[in-house]
């Protein structure tokens, strides 16, 4: 960072790329486990509770 103000396209853009790679690896992740074997609703519910699990490291505080 140069220490200038990130905008909000800036920001969006940074958003939008990490949410792109989330769904890859997640997309990937759930493939595999359907290939070897494992119940796809179970998979869903195990990908809906790592991210129930996610802490907020800035207590709430909004940016």
């Amino acid at each position: 960072m140069d220490g200038r103000p990130v905008s909000c396209e800036e920001k969006l853009a940074m958003l939008n790329e990490n949410l792109d790679e989330i769904r890859e690896y997640c997309q990937e992740a759930f493939e595999d486990a359907l290939l070897m074997g494992c119940d796809e609703r179970q998979v869903r519910e195990v990908f809906e509770s790592i991210v129930k699990a996610f802490q907020n490291p800035y207590g709430g505080k909004k940016n």
